[in-house]
């Protein structure tokens, strides 16, 4: 994988070919598979927010570090206070009710239990949470004097700016993928990853599962014939195209230029991008399956979707089955496309996968995602620093 040390580079683009068998991964409001018209045909599809939350918790994970979005931030304060650090429960209570109704954000208050939700959820760093018990400690003679915040008129006895200061803390999870909160002024981090909604590369059916469940007493004394539970699920199975970009040159503003965390979120990412799925009736079907193909560009123009591979639907093999027909498609594309645009801005490419066949078009081939992914990120800081 080889790069233009004269050019710097941007995107590091991220394209995946992913068979995922008897599913639903991704239920719309009624239950059913949510799909998509393209290319004149159905599709399954699983959205950018769906997939977007199974990558953040992998990622997570990995970096071991995590970012908390909720309304309920007074509670998880209360809970610290009196769970970990020995206040009252009804200190600690009043105490989370200050915490939450203190800040800039509009809140709401819940009659039928003393709980202070925010208008709005705050997306914060994990340890926002202690370092809002801090200052409930700091204040706790004026909570204690205090009275309980029974609405929104109510007026909490911590300081606003210091509230809001701790909500504008973030950490390499709020870096990477951003944060909208309007009501607190300079709380926003615009993110640097733009994922988009995976879609089959071909036609699908939505099929219709029949299932009933058997009542164990029933069953063994005899007495009676019929099922205790009927019911019925919608799945669906196919070849998955995904593709996700990150901003290297917007993750490094956030990160004030430090390149090594970038590069380590940078990894990170596209790890938990490659191996992370929904895991919406996983304990019904458990679909673990990886990556057929995973295809890694490194940009410095734009980023570059090859979703319109497969805006004629793949058919199926000779053989059967759409994943080696997809991989020959994703390739055929990505090769016309660089034609097309003259190879202007593709500094660097590779590709790792499962089948044998050479795919022209989309780079280098080496043998395992992580080396794949190494390579990349490699070249893309590389080239991002030197420039």
């Amino acid at each position: 994988m080889s790069a233009d040390a004269t050019a710097q580079a941007r995107f590091i683009d991220i394209h995946i070919l992913q068979s995922v068998p008897f599913a639903n991964l991704n239920r719309d409001d009624n239950n059913s598979v949510k799909t998509v018209r393209y290319g004149d045909t159905d599709r399954t599809r699983v959205s950018s927010q769906s997939w977007k939350r199974a990558v953040r918790e992998y990622f997570q994970h990995a970096i071991k570090d995590s970012a908390l979005r909720t309304r309920r931030i007074g509670e998880r304060v209360e809970r610290l206070l009196e769970t970990e650090r020995g206040w009252p429960g009804a200190l600690a209570r009043r105490a989370g009710q200050h915490a939450a109704a203190g800040s800039s954000i509009k809140f709401e208050v819940d009659k039928k239990t003393p709980v202070v939700l925010t208008n709005a959820m705050v997306y914060v760093p994990e340890s926002a949470v202690a370092e809002l018990a801090d200052l409930a400690e700091e204040f706790r003679d004026a909570i204690e004097a205090g009275k309980d915040i029974a609405k929104p008129s109510d007026k909490s006895v911590l300081p606003k700016e210091r509230i809001d200061a701790i909500l504008r803390t973030r950490n390499g999870v709020i870096n990477l993928f951003g944060r909208m909160l309007a009501e607190v002024d300079d709380a926003g981090v615009d993110g640097a990853v733009q994922v988009a909604h995976a879609l089959t590369t071909h036609a699908t059916d939505v099929e219709l599962d029949y299932f009933s469940a058997v009542d164990d007493v029933t069953s063994h004394w005899g007495d009676a014939t019929g099922s205790a539970h009927m019911g019925h699920a919608e799945f669906s199975a196919g070849v998955f195209y995904r593709y996700a970009t990150l901003d290297i040159a917007d993750l490094l503003a956030n990160l004030g230029g430090d390149t090594d965390s970038a590069r380590q979120l940078a990894a990170a990412f596209a790890e938990a991008f490659i191996l992370s799925l929904p895991q919406a009736k996983k304990t019904a079907t458990a679909p673990h399956t990886i990556p057929d193909l995973v295809h890694i560009s490194v940009r410095s123009d734009r980023p570059l979707s090859y979703a319109a591979a497969f805006e004629a639907p793949v058919t199926s093999h000779r053989d059967g089955g759409y994943a080696a027909a997809s991989r020959t498609e994703l390739a055929a594309y990505a090769t016309a496309a660089g034609k097309l645009l003259g190879g202007r801005g593709t500094l660097a490419a590779g590709w790792a996968g499962l089948g044998d066949k050479d795919l022209g078009g989309l780079g280098e081939r080496v043998d395992s995602f992580p080396a794949l992914i190494e390579l990349a990120v490699g070249t893309a800081l590389t080239t991002q620093a030197a420039a």
